[in-house]
């Protein structure tokens, strides 16, 4: 595998990052995960200008251009020979001292990983996810706001955790006041009498790339679709919901906290949705080249 490293392509053995980058340090930097199909890089422009406005908010400059940065994560792909891929785009606030301020860090490290990835088995796109509630609360707003995809994702991690011991792999996080604001790595939309709704963000969930994606896809074949408030009642009684996210893409959500939602089967609409999100995603996007 070949690791684009701060302007150089290197083997993944070589690829090292100093003990000293506020990265590693103290979560100080921020990222993106992308995924290319069938030779294109779905929604690269998009990813990319989350990530300059996510640096932009942590007062951390980006020593590449938008194109530079492009063309850094095609080539990268390009060298491992890759058409299909998940793609890890990470920039660090550098190497700095053990102490916490910013500005003893000269430079950021970049760097872009490529290759492939499985979320979850096929199986659960027919199936569905059992999911519960945790009790870790997302982060609020006014301490970091997730609109900046950081590398601090501890939040996320410790309700993770939770749902493991709780024997679900995602699990869905509330915010302050009670609302759902998204799960520990993907949005969520239910559906009911036939109406899509997702938590706005102003909840303090992501606003995801593929989110906005699947919200595109279903207004397009007609459906009306609300960012709205809702808690976890309208989850349990809803008649169908269901997940997005770039790794996961999108899967259904057929149980939450032991309540069947719906049949108990992933829903029509949701299917319908997933066929054309995964149309979509196969169809467009920034061509990698040879």
């Amino acid at each position: 595998m070949i690791i684009y490293l701060d302007g150089k392509f290197v083997p993944e053995e070589e690829a090292k990052v100093s003990v000293f980058d506020h990265g590693l340090l103290y979560g100080d930097g921020v990222f993106e995960g992308i995924r290319a199909y069938n030779g294109r890089v779905f929604r690269l422009t998009e990813h990319l200008v989350r990530l300059y406005n996510s640096a932009k908010a942590i007062l951390l400059e980006i020593p590449l251009t938008i194109s530079e940065m492009e063309e850094a994560v095609l080539e990268t792909l390009r060298r491992n020979g890759l058409r299909d891929a998940y793609i890890r785009l990470v920039v660090t606030r550098g190497k700095g001292d053990l102490g916490l301020d910013p500005k003893k860090c000269e430079k950021p490290t970049i760097f872009i990983i490529t290759d492939a990835i499985t979320l979850y088995p096929e199986e659960t796109y027919k199936n569905g996810l059992k999911l519960v509630t945790v009790p870790t609360r997302r982060n609020a707003p006014e301490a970091i706001n997730p609109n900046i995809k950081s590398l601090n994702y501890l939040n996320n991690i410790l309700a993770k955790i939770e749902a493991a011991r709780a024997g679900a792999v995602e699990a869905i996080m509330l915010n302050n006041e009670g609302y759902v604001a998204e799960c520990t790595g993907d949005n969520i939309f239910i559906i009911s009498n036939g109406i899509i709704k997702t938590p706005s963000p102003a909840l303090g969930g992501l606003p995801g790339i593929t989110r906005d994606a699947v919200i595109e896809v279903a207004r397009k074949m007609g459906y009306t679709v609300e960012e709205t408030f809702f808690t976890r009642y309208d989850i349990y009684t809803a008649d169908e919901s269901f997940l997005t996210g770039t790794a996961a893409e999108a899967l259904p959500v057929v149980e939450l906290d032991g309540r069947q939602i719906g049949d108990g089967k992933a829903g029509s609409i949701t299917q319908k949705l997933i066929a054309a999100y995964r149309e979509l995603a196969n169809s467009e996007g920034t061509t990698i080249g040879e």
